[in-house]
């Protein structure tokens, strides 16, 4: 907490304080509905200070944008409530999210999304072989006519398919390579071409 919330904070406590003394001055005969409403009063404040001090990531929450910087040649990726950078890139004309994974050396799209991108993942030879936290999976090299991420495109662009089973595809170090410059900073991913 910085000198701003302990300002804010203290500030919140003698309106409190104050609320409170109205409450048990204008209903002394009441005691019993006094500290019903004390209570009530209580809760109104813990609420508002719950509200105050997580208001950044309920706003990051309910609207994760991906933004696309044309001028700066940039794309800015929020953290997802799940910790991890999400981006959707267009695939050979269709949608595809993305878990972005620098710890993996491809591109790579799960069966669904393959086949989203106009792949037949059933016809794939899957002669390559990729170690994940699950063991070892097939892969199958492909090359993907045009991948579109914001304003930037790219052609003949080299991923794979996994052969197994995956929630989603990743991005990994084979495209995000096409950057000049991966940056973390605060809850933000800004990659810089």
């Amino acid at each position: 907490m910085t000198g701003d919330d302990f300002g804010h904070l203290a500030y919140l406590l003698v309106i409190l304080v104050f609320v409170g003394f109205w409450v048990f001055g204008s209903q002394r005969q009441r005691v019993s509905k006094s500290i019903q409403h004390l209570a009530i009063w209580g809760l109104i404040f813990l609420g508002a200070i719950a509200a105050v001090g997580l208001w950044d990531d309920i706003r990051s929450t309910v609207q994760p944008v991906q933004t696309v910087m044309q001028d700066e040649n940039r794309i800015e990726l929020p953290r997802a409530p799940d910790g991890h950078f999400h981006a959707t890139l267009v695939i050979n004309g269709q949608s595809v999210k993305f878990i972005v994974d620098t710890g993996a050396s491809d591109m790579v799209l799960s069966k669904q999304d393959a086949t989203r991108a106009g792949l037949d993942p059933d016809n794939l030879p899957y002669f390559g072989r990729a170690m994940t936290a699950n063991g070892e999976v097939k892969t199958a090299f492909v090359r993907l006519d045009e991948v579109r991420f914001g304003s930037f495109t790219d052609r003949n662009v080299a991923a794979s398919v996994n052969g197994g089973e995956m929630s989603g595809s990743l991005l990994g170090m084979s495209y995000l390579n096409r950057f000049a410059q991966i940056t973390i900073a605060g809850n933000k991913l800004i990659l810089t071409r």
